[in-house]
């Protein structure tokens, strides 16, 4: 089937959005789409284009002019978290379809908006969660409906990342929980580690809002930045079934994430970055595979062209934002007293990190224990705090 390469504008071409732009290349290659707009406050350079030397886009920093000009059909939203829900709505109200990087939006009213206006303009958007598009999450799920782990006893996500002192310097809004009154919530939970708890509740089968019945956050910093760094989350869901996510920035060794599901005769192991699954059960040895994975443009592309379900649509990530909207009302994080944590130079840059003593396996324990930091005995952890849907 011959179709018409796409023609697609990025907002936000620098930072992750190099990656898209990397990405886009690779799709203009296979005849899928055309970058055909660069939507940057500062334009990119003929440096930064020279993979689209011979197509250069059309460049400005205005968005709406930008869609108009190019005739794009469809728009990748990289910016600014805060920015998020304009942008999409932009683009909804000329038929624009999106992929819409996460977090969708910095607050529930935010996300509520940009929802209802995608879908009263009838286009498709796209949530940036990639590791939805793992082979394995169907595996998982099937897995599960089989009952090959037995009856599930809940979900278990773990993120442990080195982040230096540099990270939080990266742009105004990082580390923060506002920037000049405006809503950011650039936490570890939130942005960085979102994949984890969201790939939790998207194997849980429990990712809309309505799933959703209370919520407990432990927010912690280590560095001096608004936002948590070191944190930790219980999501219980309408029907009971707990979702605990610990993660943090401030490992001892990075390690790569990973989702438990929890079950009575065994559990599945899930790291989402690498599209690994390792299988423990009752009865049988270990078993592990390694799945493919459909890129999230990609698929947004079918869809368009031959009617394939969207992987990511919004209602899909409403827990997730409701969790965003729990830790952005929560009272400020914690700061960790002095003796919780050690300075060491950052591995790259000449710059710091700070490392939590012990985060490490306290990280996993929570994950495989579905117990938040002040439960396991943390001695700077106090009790969390709790919100109802």
């Amino acid at each position: 089937m011959t179709t018409t390469p796409l023609p697609l504008v990025l907002a936000g071409a620098r930072g992750h959005g190099r990656w898209h732009l990397a990405n886009m290349r690779r799709l203009q290659h296979q005849g899928l789409v055309r970058l055909a707009g660069i939507c940057e406050l500062n334009p990119l350079t003929d440096g930064e284009l020279d993979a689209f030397v011979g197509e250069m886009p059309e460049q400005s920093a205005d968005f709406g002019a930008l869609l108009d000009s190019t005739g794009a059909r469809a728009a990748i939203i990289c910016t600014p978290i805060p920015t998020h829900t304009a942008l999409a709505l932009t683009a909804a109200a000329r038929g624009v379809h999106l992929l819409l990087e996460k977090p969708p939006a910095a607050t529930w009213a935010d996300y509520a908006r940009m929802a209802d206006g995608v879908r009263e303009a009838g286009i498709a958007c796209q949530v940036g969660f990639q590791s939805f598009g793992s082979h394995a999450v169907p595996a998982i799920k099937e897995l599960v409906r089989s009952g090959a782990i037995g009856n599930v006893r809940g979900i278990g996500a773990a993120g442990a990342w080195v982040r230096d002192d540099a990270y939080f310097r990266r742009a105004p809004w990082a580390g923060r929980r506002t920037l000049g009154g405006t809503d950011v919530v650039d936490g570890v939970l939130t942005n960085p580690l979102a994949h984890a708890l969201a790939t939790a509740l998207e194997l849980a089968d429990r990712g809309t809002a309505e799933d959703v019945a209370s919520i407990e956050t432990e927010l912690f910093r280590a560095h001096d930045i608004e936002a948590d760094d070191t944190s930790c989350v219980r999501v219980t869901t309408t029907d009971g079934l707990p979702v605990t996510a610990a993660v943090t920035l401030c490992a001892e060794q990075a390690g790569e994430p990973y989702v438990i599901v929890h079950g009575d005769r065994g559990r599945i192991t899930f790291w989402y970055k690498q599209d690994r699954v390792l299988v423990q059960r009752a009865g049988h040895g270990p078993e592990e595979a390694v799945h493919g994975r459909t890129d999230l443009l990609e698929n947004l592309v079918d869809h368009l062209v031959r009617g394939t379900d969207l992987i990511v649509p919004p209602h899909r990530t409403g827990a997730f934002m409701r969790v965003v909207e729990a830790v952005r009302t929560a009272p400020e994080p914690t700061a960790l007293p002095a003796g919780a944590w050690d300075t060491r130079p950052a591995e790259t840059g000449g710059g710091v990190r700070r490392i939590v003593r012990g985060i490490d396996a306290m990280v996993a324990a929570g994950a495989d224990t579905l117990t938040l930091f002040s439960e396991l005995g943390a001695p700077w952890a106090q009790p969390s705090e709790v919100s109802t849907s």
